[in-house]
């Protein structure tokens, strides 16, 4: 099976949270950047890249995604912290 991503958006550090997935990470954050992703994201300006997970397996990267949504805010906050202190953009990454 084909790998595939879970990803948080946010609108600004400790602001409104997106969490999505895909097996195109580059292309599903551009699309949110250009305002194509979601309406949710659109609406609400999640369009930081704050945190990243790559699954070798979509399936498991849906069933991640789903278990993410269902956290507390707090969680959420917490493992993005984790791995991304300072809420930088993780974008600039993904265009290397």
């Amino acid at each position: 099976m084909k790998g595939g991503w879970v990803y948080i958006l946010a609108s600004r550090p400790q602001g409104t949270l997106y969490i999505g997935v895909t097996a195109d990470l580059a292309a599903r954050v551009l699309a949110h950047r250009e305002g194509r992703g979601s309406g949710f994201a659109h609406y609400y300006g999640t369009r930081r890249l704050v945190y990243v997970e790559r699954h070798e397996d979509i399936v498991r990267a849906i069933q991640r995604e789903k278990n993410l949504k269902r956290w507390r805010r707090a969680w959420k906050i917490a493992l993005i912290e984790a791995e991304n202190p300072g809420w930088g953009d993780l974008w600039e990454r993904l265009q290397v």
